[in-house]
C-alpha cells in the first residue's frame, strides 16, 4: 500500500527571507605626498561618520593618515592609487616606512586597538602618537581616555623618555598606554598612572 505524503503546513510566524545586502565596493583613494585622500563621496563621508576614519577637508575630501589608509586597505574598504597605478599592500607599507621610520610598529598598535573596537586617532598635538577613546565614544562627544606610545620590543626606552611620556599623559588628563610590539607583531599593553603614596 503506498504511503501518504504528510500534508505540508505553513510555518505560522515565518518571516520572508531577505536577500543579503551586497558588499559595498571599495572606495578609491589617492596616495599623494605624505597622505592618502578619499575623493568626495557618500561612502567616504560614511567612513568618517561611522568610524571616524580620517579628517574631512574643506573641499569635501577625507584625508587619511597612513596607518588609517593601510587599515582600510586591509579591510577592503578602499583601494589606493599612486597616479594611475594601483598599489598593493607591500607597496603601501614601503612608501609609508619611507615617510615614517616607525610606521610598522605604529601600524601594529593602531590595527590591534581598532580591531578591539576602539576609535584611535593621531595625537601629535598632545605630544603622543595616538589617542584612544572609550568604546562607543566618538571624538568630539567626549575626551580620549588614553594617549598611546607604540614601542618595538627590541627598542630601548630611557627613564627620561618614559618620564616625559608620563608627564604628557598627566598634563593632558589622560592615561598613558605603552603598546609593545614583539617580533610576531603581537601587541602587549601597559597602562601607567600617577599614584600618590
Amino acid at each position: 500500500m503506498p504511503r501518504k505524503k504528510p500534508a505540508e503546513t505553513a510555518k505560522p510566524d515565518a518571516a520572508p527571507e531577505v536577500p543579503p545586502k551586497p558588499k559595498p565596493k571599495p572606495l578609491k583613494a589617492l596616495f599623494s605626498q605624505e597622505r592618502v585622500f578619499l575623493e568626495q563621496s557618500d561612502g567616504a563621508l560614511d567612513l568618517f561618520n561611522q568610524g571616524r576614519y580620517g579628517e574631512p577637508l574643506d573641499d569635501g575630501k577625507i584625508q587619511l593618515a597612513l596607518h588609517e589608509a593601510l587599515y582600510l586597505f586591509e579591510k577592503q574598504k578602499i583601494f589606493i592609487l599612486a597616479g594611475k597605478k594601483k598599489l598593493g599592500f607591500s607597496q603601501i607599507v614601503e612608501r609609508s616606512q619611507k615617510l615614517e621610520p616607525n610606521f610598522w610598529t605604529r601600524y601594529c598598535v593602531y590595527k590591534d586597538i581598532r580591531n578591539r573596537g576602539y576609535i584611535i586617532k593621531t595625537a601629535l598635538k598632545f605630544g603622543a602618537d595616538f589617542r584612544v577613546y572609550d568604546r562607543g565614544v566618538k571624538p568630539g562627544e567626549d575626551h580620549a581616555r588614553w594617549v598611546v606610545y607604540p614601542v618595538q620590543e627590541s627598542n630601548v626606552v630611557t627613564w627620561y623618555e618614559f618620564s616625559a611620556k608620563n608627564r604628557v599623559a598627566h598634563s593632558t588628563k589622560k592615561r598613558l598606554l605603552i603598546g609593545i610590539v614583539d617580533d610576531e607583531n603581537d601587541v602587549t599593553y601597559y597602562e601607567i598612572r600617577w599614584m600618590r603614596p
